[in-house]
């Protein structure tokens, strides 16, 4: 994630909440900068992002005020003559030195941030998060330690917005909402449940196509291609529900396949994760036989008619 990556998505986000009704992650009322974030590394990139923008509107300031002081000021029609001068060995010193040095200065400050980023050591936990079209998969592997064993689910569109997508269905999607929030195409069936205040780490693949995994307020995204596992890490310190998308191009429904993250303190995410446990290691349901008619005793069947009969002929009779 380098400071212009970080840039081109501000503006980006900006133009999205100006100029268009598109869909993002989690748009806020006037939002025009990237999301703070509510994770331990996600100031960094929005620390980034302020001052790549800060240098870039002082050196647009600088260079655009100085092409309009010249045009206006030193222009023909006001008797100005231009100077014969074609090379300032100062002047270009200056320059070129400035610039590098300030590029220097960001490719230090994005590399400091890369580097915190990339390191997933000591994580408490690891969450497997494998991509399909177009739907999410998503595997608990281990917690504090401890393995875990068969916890794991699919995550898809909620029925509701999936409902309200079709075409010519007549719903209205902002009538979508959970609360007071309109999710529509940003709801799920089933959302990751992680815990707060813990380090996290995420492997991510796919099992079809390329896609990527994309919650803003974590602060970063993360590619998940076919036969690759790709890593990253979060720590969420702040309990909520927090909701992201597909940013790669994946297929026909790629704007169908949102992401939710549901944090919640370590006691409840204990709890449910034993709920989980139990509901895995429980046996199937085992259908009920249906009971077969029990044939009666051959001493209490009554023999048939031709029988009796055929019995009785055979019968010594009574001399008279």
């Amino acid at each position: 994630m380098t400071s212009g990556g970080i840039r081109i998505k501000a503006w980006a986000a900006a133009a999205c909440a100006l100029f268009s009704g598109a869909v993002w992650a989690n748009p806020q009322p006037g939002q025009l900068n990237m999301t703070r974030g509510v994770t331990e590394w996600s100031p960094e990139p929005y620390f980034l992002n302020n001052v790549a923008l800060g240098v870039c509107t002082a050196i647009g300031l600088l260079v655009f005020g100085a092409m309009f002081i010249a045009m206006f000021r030193f222009r023909k029609s006001r008797g100005a003559v231009a100077e014969k001068w074609s090379h300032n060995t100062m002047l270009e010193v200056v320059w070129t030195t400035v610039p590098v040095l300030i590029l220097i200065v960001l490719a230090w400050m994005s590399t400091g941030g890369l580097t915190s980023f990339a390191n997933t050591t000591d994580s408490q936990m690891t969450v497997k998060v494998t991509g399909y079209q177009w739907k999410w998969r998503y595997d608990y592997v281990d917690y504090q330690g401890k393995a875990i064993d068969g916890v794991g689910f699919m995550s898809k569109l909620d029925e509701q917005s999936n409902d309200t997508r079709q075409l010519r269905s007549g719903l209205d999607p902002n009538a979508v909402k959970v609360g007071d929030e309109n999710t529509y195409l940003l709801n799920v069936d089933k959302p990751l449940v992680v815990p707060v205040d813990t380090k996290i780490r995420f492997v991510i693949t796919a099992g079809d196509v390329i896609h990527s995994w994309w919650v803003p307020a974590l602060g970063w995204k993360m590619d998940a291609i076919p036969g690759i596992v790709n890593a990253a890490w979060t720590n969420i310190k702040v309990p909520g529900t927090y909701r992201g998308q597909c940013a790669e191009l994946c297929g026909q429904d790629h704007g169908f396949m949102p992401i939710v993250v549901k944090a919640v303190s370590k006691a409840e995410f204990a709890q449910w994760l034993a709920q989980q446990q139990a509901a895995s290691k429980a046996p199937p349901a085992t259908p009920a036989t249906p009971a077969s008619p029990t044939p009666a005793p051959a001493s209490t069947t009554a023999a048939p008619a031709t029988a009796q009969v055929a019995t009785a002929a055979k019968a010594p009779g009574k001399q008279g």
